[in-house]
């Protein structure tokens, strides 16, 4: 190679931070299911740390009685206008309920950012285990339901109770999120950090959902044995 040639070669941009996330704090979040204890429980974090919250509800009346009791601006609507009004919607209903919900609100949900934190988990006199879908997980079934929207999953190991409890101030713990595209999931995680103690990590693409969503059943079992409310942390990251 020439000395000219050399100088003609583009210099390689440098890896770009993983840690470098965008700023969320003006997107509006919605939460279908946001009256169960997990939609709840999330849609007060948010609020409490300022973003502006929307939860849904198939009534939308029952919806604004939530939104009355979790105060910090957050306002309560049935599940199409929370899906229309909204940049990122977290989905929290539960699992019964999952796909016939999305397919419902298919044209609500068009272009949105979607983030699936649903469990599919079955109950016996054992204890909890995992149901896997047909789909492979209750993410893939989203993203199959919405093929017009971007569908990514998160917040599946955080602790209802924790959540709405207004004398835990933190909640250290991190959040897998998973998606396809990487400014999708990076916007996710700087959701999840915007609640204080709480971290977002990368953890792969929504065929690994499954793995994910699944090891609520292990945490559950956890919280009977301990009288815990157990979370995850990744190390050396």
């Amino acid at each position: 190679m020439t000395s000219t040639d050399s100088a003609q070669t583009p210099a390689k941009a440098p890896a770009k931070d993983p840690w470098d996330l965008p700023d969320v704090s003006g997107l509006v979040v919605g939460v279908l299911g946001g009256t169960g204890p997990q939609g709840k429980g999330l849609a007060h974090r948010l609020a409490m740390a300022g973003q502006k919250v929307i939860i849904g509800s198939r009534a939308a009346e029952r919806a604004r009685t939530a939104a009355e009791e979790l105060g910090n601006g957050v306002e309560g609507a049935d599940n199409a206008e929370t899906a229309r009004r909204s940049d990122i919607v977290i989905v929290a209903v539960p699992w019964e309920g999952h796909g016939k919900t999305l397919e419902s609100l298919r044209a609500e949900l068009s272009g949105k950012l979607v983030v699936d934190c649903v469990n599919p988990l079955g109950f016996d006199k054992k204890g909890a285990y995992a149901l896997k879908p047909e789909e492979g997980s209750a993410a893939e079934q989203a993203a199959a339901l919405l093929p017009d929207s971007r569908v990514t999953a998160a917040f599946h190991h955080l602790s209802a109770v924790l959540l709405q409890d207004p004398e835990i101030e933190r909640i250290d713990t991190d959040v897998m999120v998973l998606g396809e595209d990487r400014a999708d999931v990076e916007t996710v995680q700087a959701l999840a950090g915007r609640i204080p103690g709480m971290r977002g990590v990368f953890a792969g693409r929504l065929r690994n959902a499954h793995q994910v969503e699944s090891l609520v059943a292990n945490l559950i079992s956890v919280n009977r044995r301990y009288k815990a409310h157990a979370g995850l942390r990744v190390t050396d990251v």
